[in-house]
């Protein structure tokens, strides 16, 4: 037996359109499967749980939808009994595929979990975010600042269907890029690694912790790989407001020249603080305002279809 869980609304609306052809495609290879659609927000970290919940039984769950749905499918598993995902792009977000060069298609993307004997053990990330100590996990990245204002303003794109069926979500996504640029008033903070090492910046612009390197599609932290247990903390500090649109396009053509502005640390564990609070996002969704995050990595605890 096979879940997915499935957002229909992803990939501004077209994901309704996606789950039909899989659908057709699950039923004339005669897989055994149950479905389950998201109507609002938190239904798949609740189809998660349901699924899982007290459960010893091997699970394979497979993920059709964008990062939002992703990330609600993680923070809602109940590890109780061994549990493999597996992952169909189908939305504005697919830095987890293009992370593990998985297939961009959703076609290729069914192929490739329903005929996979390869398996990945991956980690994950936990947020805690601010004194009132809520949590929140994380398969790629999270973080504070810049990054998380430009990721909540995409969740509210009031263009939506347009900007899919004429394919700028990519032209989108830096037009209100290049608009919080131009606001943004960067801050002063510190972050501690490891409860260790503090280090102490003047002039932050964002902080995100990476477990892979991809952020809505900037390869910001190249050198994450995903499964050796620790997290990759990138600060943007102390740079020009022209400095760092350059670093952006770098990250985004992939570029290995031209990141200098990114300060990258690795550890296990890392808190952030800044003076002001700022936006928060875990995987591109929106967290809420604070001051204070601490991101912890959970070593090898995913086994993902890849």
């Amino acid at each position: 037996m096979v879940f997915f869980i499935v957002n229909p609304y992803s990939h501004y609306g077209g994901g309704a359109k996606i789950w039909i052809r899989l659908e057709r495609a699950l039923k004339r290879g005669k897989v055994e499967y149950e479905s389950y659609l998201t109507a609002r927000p938190g239904d798949a970290r609740r189809f998660a749980r349901t699924i899982t919940e007290g459960s010893r039984e091997p699970k394979s769950i497979v993920i059709v939808g964008g990062g939002g749905t992703l990330n609600e499918v993680l923070d809602g598993l109940a590890f109780g009994g061994k549990i493999t995902l597996g992952y169909i792009a189908a939305g504005r977000n697919n830095d987890l595929a293009r992370s593990l060069k998985l297939p961009m298609t959703p076609k290729e993307g069914l192929k490739r979990v329903l005929a996979s004997r390869s398996y990945r053990l991956l980690d994950y990330g936990v947020l805690t975010l601010g004194s009132r100590a809520e949590h929140r996990r994380f398969a790629v990245s999270a973080g504070i600042g810049m990054d998380a204002s430009v990721c909540r303003e995409l969740l509210d794109v009031p263009v939506k269907r347009p900007v899919r069926m004429l394919g700028l979500e990519q032209p989108v996504c830096i037009l209100v890029g290049l608009k919080k640029l131009i606001r943004a008033k960067p801050v002063k903070g510190y972050i501690i690694l490891d409860r260790t090492r503090k280090v102490e910046f003047n002039h932050i612009y964002f902080i995100s912790a990476h477990i892979l390197p991809f952020e809505g599609g900037f390869q910001l932290a190249p050198q994450a790989n995903g499964d050796d247990g620790c997290l990759s903390v990138c600060v943007v500090d102390h740079v020009s407001k022209w400095r760092l649109f350059t670093i952006m396009l770098s990250a985004l053509f992939l570029r290995k020249r031209g990141r200098t502005g990114i300060r990258t640390y690795k550890c296990r564990e890392a808190f952030m603080h800044v003076d002001r609070p700022m936006a928060s996002h875990a995987d591109g969704e929106d967290c809420g305002v604070w001051s204070d995050l601490q991101a912890q990595c959970i070593e090898k605890k995913l086994r993902v279809i890849v």
